[in-house]
């Protein structure tokens, strides 16, 4: 059951990312405005992709959090290489464009940064992506109390010796 509840959330955060993607190109990108738009709308189809496989149960069936070591030596650096180029690359000045562009130039990065031009969308997505992938999930809550049923054994447990009790008994 748990492989097909994940490849159908899977199949449906596809047709949604395909939409998003599909409402990205009606947009346009030739004012400032269209431009960004366009490409957070397409950042939002990458997060809906990260965003399916821990809705599907990709991880633990848990609530799901923010996963503070993720944000901060994935997503942050990821976000400020993505929008460098992103800003770089948007159609009229405003909002730092002439600032990064100078930057790009005095560090020598410019013709880098300029390569990456017909792929602002590709890193768009990424950058949704990324951003999905800091959310994790804490687990099921554990059972065990009196009256509740032990949890669910798996083939490990059945095969395996079972561990010396510690403590007094129950």
């Amino acid at each position: 059951m748990y492989g097909l509840t994940r490849a159908t959330v899977t199949l449906i955060a596809a047709a949604i990312a395909g939409l998003l993607i599909w409402i990205a190109t009606q947009i346009g990108d030739s004012s400032n405005g269209e431009y960004w738009a366009t490409y957070g709308v397409i950042a939002a189809a990458g997060l809906t992709m990260a965003l399916s496989q821990l809705l599907g149960g990709w991880t633990k069936w848990g609530m799901p959090r923010i996963s503070i070591s993720v944000l901060l030596w994935a997503f942050v650096p990821v976000a400020i290489a993505v929008l460098w180029v992103v800003i770089f690359h948007q159609p009229h000045h405003g909002l730092g464009r002439n600032h990064i562009r100078k930057w790009s130039n005095d560090i020598g990065i410019d013709g880098l940064v300029k390569d990456f031009k017909e792929y602002v969308a590709v890193l768009s997505f990424g950058l949704g992506l990324v951003f999905g992938y800091t959310f994790d999930t804490t687990g099921p809550i554990a059972r065990g109390g009196r009256g509740e049923p032990p949890p669910r054994a798996t083939v490990a447990d059945r095969t395996a010796p079972a561990p010396p009790r510690n403590g007094p008994p129950e």
